[in-house]
């Protein structure tokens, strides 16, 4: 597979991911939290299809492209850990998070997402919904909508 190919439908997987814990958690209170802010593609689907939930976004710098820009009060910027404690102790709870955060090797992203798995479980509304691009522990793992082949993104749920 051409590496075009796997980036459709890595972005396929997203979306449809995002998606599908969109409706997961109607019925649920809670903020949405986008984990990698990157150019904010995410960002932006997210404020999209989650019109009336406030989005937290946490990332290392600001860098996105200007159509998706975060508002300041909603913007985290520094390493993951320390603004995860601040939103956890500030008493915010999260329906839906998006975890895209990673540094381009493999085994640094794991241990990455690994470390952060108790911090992010803090800031869960229990029964939210996280969707991840690297492997979470501590949570309930989904099957995730159909159509997305395993391995491609991971569905999990709070408790």
């Amino acid at each position: 597979m051409s590496r075009l190919d796997s980036m459709l439908r890595r972005l396929t997987a997203q979306r449809d991911g995002l998606n599908w814990a969109a409706d997961q958690i109607s019925p649920l209170t809670g903020d949405v939290l986008d984990m990698g802010l990157g150019n904010g593609r995410t960002y932006d689907h997210l404020r999209e299809i989650l019109t009336s939930r406030r989005i937290w976004v946490i990332d290392r710098v600001l860098q996105c492209h200007p159509s998706c820009v975060p508002p300041e009060k909603d913007f985290l910027q520094g390493e993951a850990k320390p603004m995860l404690e601040q939103l956890a102790a500030d008493g915010h709870k999260i329906a839906l998070a998006h975890y895209d955060f990673g540094f381009g090797v493999k085994e640094r992203d794991v241990a990455e997402a690994a470390a952060l798995s108790p911090v992010i479980a803090q800031v869960m509304a229990p029964g939210g919904i996280i969707v991840s691009g690297q492997p979470l522990t501590g949570f309930e793992e989904l099957d995730g909508p159909a159509g997305i082949p395993p391995g491609r993104y991971m569905f999990y749920r709070a408790e």
